[in-house]
């Protein structure tokens, strides 16, 4: 399956201010029937780009390309639905940095190796201001250190440590640690009586 473990995200800045960013707004729940996720994201934040007419982050040609996105407080708040991580790594994003994420949203992230961490209020906005003023620096989310490293240095990050552990050692991937424990899953049921016809 190759190597699944994710130590860190390095890839430009998008940010995307506010707090309690929902679900439903992430991805409205018309574009939802897919059963795939193959064209989400396309429509990643579809009416409130429509309603910014133009003025929205996704729609500013400098952040174009962004790998990580820059989010408020309780972003991913709302359903549970995957759909929303999966709008968001379709469009490109892999890693993200905010004040707070949602349980679901943020345990949701973990199992697709979207990588997340938070800040304190004044580095949150310290990040945003610099992405801001030049998008076209580098950011690098790294998981083992715990660290959000941009332009002006290095600030501390918090990711919960069972996150990290599985982020860390590729225990995120649950369908690839399935695939990966093929041959011990079918010994196992052929040993097991019910499974074998005695």
């Amino acid at each position: 399956m190759g190597n699944r473990n994710i130590d860190k995200v390095v890839g430009r800045g998008c940010v995307s201010r506010g707090d309690d960013v929902d679900t439903d707004r992430i991805i409205p729940a018309r574009f939802m029937k897919e059963v795939t996720f193959d064209t989400m994201g396309e429509h990643l934040f579809e009416d409130a780009r429509e309603a910014a007419k133009g003025n929205h982050p996704l729609d500013n040609e400098a952040f174009e390309g962004a790998q990580i996105l820059i989010v408020g407080k309780n972003f991913g708040c709302g359903s549970s639905r995957e759909h929303a991580p999966q709008a968001l790594m379709r469009y490109g994003f892999n890693g993200f940095i905010g004040g707070s994420f949602a349980e679901i949203f943020a345990g949701n992230c973990t199992a697709m190796g979207l990588v997340w961490v938070t800040l304190p209020d004044a580095d949150l906005a310290k990040v945003m201001d610099s992405v801001e003023l030049d998008p076209t620096q580098e950011i690098t989310i790294d998981v083992e250190a715990r660290t959000v490293t941009y332009r002006d240095g290095t600030l501390a990050c918090e990711i919960p440590d069972g996150t990290r552990k599985q982020l860390l050692e590729g225990t995120w991937d649950a369908m690839g640690l399935l695939l990966d424990a093929g041959d011990a899953i079918d010994q196992t049921g052929n040993a097991l009586p019910y499974v074998s016809g005695y």
